[in-house]
C-alpha cells in the first residue's frame, strides 16, 4: 500500500506544494478571521525556525538544493500574510489592539512595550539588518560563487575525465559528479536571483507599514470618529506588530540563506566546524583569557564580566589539553633486532625483475603504506581494473617499494627494471594544470604535468578553490602519480602482454568458446604467434577485448600463412568497424589523409627492392625521399590537429604495416589504417594529400 501511495501522482508529497501555493494565493483574496491569521503567523515563524536549523545541519550547499524555491515560497507567504493582516488592521483596527489577532498584539505590546516610537525604531533596524547586511551579503556571495562555479566547470569536468580514464571512478560515478557540478552552478545562480525577492520583501514591508499607519489614521479619524491620539496609538501599534511579525521570520530565513551560500563543503556540520576551527588551539584560548583578565584588573573596567570570561576561556583550554593528553597513545617501544648467523647464498637471494614497478622517495611512503591506508594503493587497483576494461587483458600487478636513492618527493615507474617515466610530487599540495584556457596566473612552483606535458603549478591547499575558479584542472598528489602510471601502461601495453598473460587470456576465452580454442591453439597456431599478433594490435592502439573475433579471423587464414604480420593485417580487417569507431566515433564520413598516387607507386616499388647501403627504414627508399615523407606527414598531422580532426593516414593494405612503423616517429597520435578497414556504409573524405 505504501508503494502505491508513494508512486501515485495524487500522493500527499506531490499535493503538498500545490496546496501550499493555492493557500498562499487564497490569503491575498479571501478575508481571514483573526484566529486563522494567528495560526498562519505562527506557522510562518515555525517554518523560518525549521529552515534555519536545516541550514545549520547541512554539510554542503547542495544538501539543501531546494533552498532557492523555499526562499521564494516563504517570501510569498509573508507578503500574503501582510495583505491579509492589512485588511483586518484597516477594517477592525478601531476596536483595539487585539483586533488583528493575538500574535500581532503580542508583537506590538510585549516585544516593544506598547511604545510605538520604540516599535518604529526596532522595525527600521530589523529591516536595515535584513536588507543592507544579511540579504545583500548573501546575494553577493551567491553571485560571486555562481560566476566562479561557471568558470571552474571546464577544469572540474577535466578532473572527472582524468579520474575516469585512470580507473578511479566508473561511468555512473562520473555521470553523478558531472550532474553535481551542473547542479551547483544552477544552485548559486538561483540563490542570486532568489535574494532579489528577499530584498524586495524588505522594501515591501516598509511600504506596507507606512500604508497601514497612514491609512489607519485616515480610516480611524474620518470613518470611525476616533480622536487623533487614539487612532495613532491603535493603528500604529497594529502596523508595527504586523511588520515585526513578518520581519522576524524574514530575518531568520535571510540568516539561513547567508549560512547556506557561505558554507565551504566539508564532512562536518556547522557546529563541529566552528568549534573545531575557532577553539582548536589551546594557546590562543589561554592568550585571550589572559588579555581579558588583565583588562578586568584595570580600574574603572567592569571587573566581574571580564574576569569571569577570562576564567571560562582558560578552563576550556585546560579541559581540551587534558582531554588530548588522556587520548594520546604511548609511543611504541623499539625492539632491537635479533642477531642471526650468516647463511649460505641460495637461489632465494636472486630477486626476479618486476614487470611493472613503482619506486617512491621516503616522503611519498604514506601514499603507498597499507597500514596508513595509502590513497595511491586504491587508485592503482582502479587503474588495473580500468586497463582490463579498456584493453582486454589483465595487466601485471604493480610492485611498489621505497628507494632512498631518489629525491624525497620523487618517484619513478619501471618496466622490466628499466625506467620509463619519473616525476616529483609534493604531499599536502595540489597540481593546478593549465588546459590551455585559464583566466589568470597562480603563485606557486612552476612545473610540467608528467602525464600530458601540460604547463602546471604546484599550489597550496588554500589556493585550490581559486585555481579551479580560474579554469585550472586541480588534482591531488595521488591522482598525478596514478594518471602518469595509467598513461605509461597504455603506451607500453604491448610489452606488458607476455606469454603468461596471453595464456591466461586464451584460457579465459576457452571457458566461453572451448571449441574455437581447442581446434586452433596450439594444434594449428602456436601461442607465441597469437601473442605476437595481439602485441601488434596493442602497439598500434587497438584493443583486444573482442578476442573471439581476433582468434576466429586468424583461424580463417592460418592454413595459408602463419606470418604474424599477415595475420595482424587480416585481423585488422575483421576489426575494422571497431578500429574506425575508436578513432572517429559515430561519424558517417571519415576525414583522412592519403598519399599522392606517384608516392604510392614509388613506395610500392621500394618494397620490392632491397639494396646494400640504404639508410632508410623502408627498404629501397632513398634517405632524401624518406626525410621528405616524414616532413610532409608531420605537416599533415599538424593541419589535421589544427582543424580538430584525428590524424589518420589511409594507405593501400600492402603499405600499411610498413608505414605504420616508419611514421611512428612523427606523432604518437598518428594512426595509419588500410583502405580495407573502412566498414560498409561509411564514406571517406580526403582532407590532406601527402606528396602531392
Amino acid at each position: 500500500m505504501s508503494t502505491v501511495l508513494r508512486d501515485s501522482p495524487f500522493s500527499i508529497n506531490r499535493a503538498a506544494a500545490p496546496a501550499l501555493i493555492v493557500m498562499i494565493l487564497a490569503m491575498m483574496i479571501l478575508p481571514l478571521p483573526p484566529f486563522m491569521l494567528d495560526l498562519f503567523f505562527t506557522f510562518n515563524i515555525a517554518l523560518a525556525i525549521i529552515i534555519l536549523l536545516v541550514s545549520l545541519s547541512t554539510l554542503k550547499p547542495l544538501d539543501f538544493s531546494a533552498f532557492p524555491t523555499v526562499l521564494l515560497i516563504t517570501t510569498l507567504l509573508r507578503l500574503s500574510l501582510n495583505v491579509a493582516s492589512t485588511r483586518i488592521v484597516l477594517l477592525e483596527g478601531h476596536k483595539g489592539g487585539d483586533a488583528a489577532g493575538k500574535v500581532i498584539e503580542a508583537f506590538g505590546h510585549f516585544l516593544i512595550g506598547g511604545n510605538y516610537a520604540v516599535g518604529v525604531v526596532v522595525f527600521i533596524i530589523l529591516v536595515i539588518i535584513n536588507f543592507v547586511v544579511i540579504t545583500k551579503g548573501a546575494g553577493r556571495i551567491a553571485e560571486v560563487a555562481a560566476r566562479f562555479t561557471l568558470d571552474a566547470m571546464p577544469g572540474k569536468q577535466m578532473a572527472i575525465d582524468a579520474d575516469l580514464n585512470a580507473g578511479l571512478i566508473g561511468e555512473d560515478a562520473a555521470r553523478k559528479r558531472r550532474a553535481e557540478i551542473a547542479q551547483e552552478a544552477d544552485f548559486y545562480g538561483a540563490m542570486d536571483g532568489a535574494s532579489k525577492f528577499v530584498r524586495g520583501d524588505a522594501i515591501a514591508g516598509i511600504i506596507i507599514m507606512i500604508v497601514n499607519v497612514v491609512g489607519g489614521l485616515a480610516i480611524g479619524v474620518l470613518q470611525h470618529g476616533l480622536d487623533l491620539q487614539t487612532a495613532a496609538t491603535n493603528y500604529t501599534l497594529l502596523a508595527i506588530g504586523d511588520g515585526l511579525v513578518a520581519q522576524v521570520p524574514a530575518l531568520i530565513i535571510s540568516t539561513a540563506a547567508g549560512l547556506v551560500v557561505s558554507r565551504v563543503g566539508t564532512e562536518e556540520d556547522l557546529s563541529h566546524q566552528l568549534i573545531g576551527q575557532v577553539f582548536q588551539r589551546n594557546e590562543i584560548l589561554y592568550f585571550s583569557g589572559g588579555i581579558l583578565g588583565i583588562a578586568g584588573l584595570i580600574p574603572g573596567m567592569p571587573h566581574i564580566p571580564f574576569l569571569l570570561m577570562s576564567v571560562i576561556l582558560c578552563a576550556i583550554a585546560y579541559y581540551r589539553s587534558d582531554q588530548r593528553n588522556t587520548l594520546q597513545l604511548p609511543l611504541p617501544v623499539e625492539i632491537p633486532p635479533e642477531k642471526t648467523e650468516a647463511v649460505e647464498v641460495s637461489w632465494a637471494d636472486v630477486a626476479p625483475i618486476d614487470i611493472l614497478g613503482l619506486e617512491v622517495g621516503y616522503r611519498l611512503i604514506p601514499l603507498v603504506d597499507k597500514a596508513q591506508e595509502g590513497e595511491l594503493l586504491r587508485r592503482i587497483r582502479g587503474i588495473r581494473k580500468k586497463i582490463a576494461q579498456d584493453l582486454g587483458f589483465l595487466a601485471p600487478p604493480v610492485h611498489i617499494r621505497d628507494n632512498l636513492e631518489l629525491r624525497p618527493s620523487a618517484y619513478r615507474i619501471l618496466l622490466k627494471g628499466v625506467e620509463i617515466g619519473s616525476g616529483e610530487v609534493f604531499t599536502g599540495q595540489f597540481l593546478a594544470i593549465n588546459p590551455g584556457r585559464v583566466l589568470g596566473n597562480l603563485v606557486g612552483t612552476q612545473t610540467t604535468d608528467p602525464a600530458f606535458g601540460l604547463p602546471a603549478t604546484w599550489v597550496d591547499a588554500s589556493q585550490r578553490d581559486q585555481a579551479q575558479a580560474l579554469g585550472y584542472t586541480v588534482v591531488d598528489v595521488s591522482t598525478v602519480v596514478a594518471t602518469h602510471l595509467s598513461n605509461l601502461v597504455h603506451a607500453h601495453a604491448a610489452e606488458l602482454l607476455g606469454r603468461e598473460e596471453t595464456q591466461q587470456l586464451v584460457d579465459h576465452t576457452a571457458k566461453e568458446s572451448p571449441k574455437l580454442i581447442e581446434d586452433l591453439i596450439p594444434k594449428q597456431i602456436p601461442l607465441t604467434t597469437v601473442q605476437k599478433v595481439l602485441q601488434n594490435l596493442l602497439g598500434e592502439g587497438v584493443h583486444i577485448r573482442d578476442i573471439r573475433t581476433i582468434i576466429g579471423s586468424m583461424a580463417e587464414i592460418v592454413t595459408r600463412t602463419q606470418d604474424p604480420e599477415e595475420l595482424t593485417a587480416h585481423v585488422r580487417m575483421a576489426l575494422g568497424r571497431a578500429i574506425m569507431h575508436g578513432i572517429f566515433g559515430n561519424l558517417s564520413e571519415y576525414p583522412v589523409m592519403v598519399l599522392a598516387p606517384q608516392l604510392e607507386q614509388l613506395l610500392s616499388s621500394a618494397m620490392q627492392v632491397s639494396g646494400p647501403g640504404k639508410t632508410s627504414d623502408v627498404p629501397g627508399l632513398e634517405p632524401s625521399l624518406a626525410d621528405t615523407l616524414l616532413r610532409q606527414t608531420a605537416a599533415g598531422v599538424r593541419q589535421q590537429e589544427d582543424q580538430g580532426l584525428p590524424a589518420v593516414l589511409m594507405v593501400p593494405p600492402a603499405l600499411r604495416t610498413l608505414l605504420s612503423r616508419f611514421l611512428k616517429r612523427v606523432s604518437a597520435q598518428l594512426r595509419v589504417v588500410s583502405q580495407q578497414e573502412v566498414p560498409e556504409g561509411k564514406s571517406v573524405r580526403i582532407t590532406t594529400v601527402i606528396g602531392g
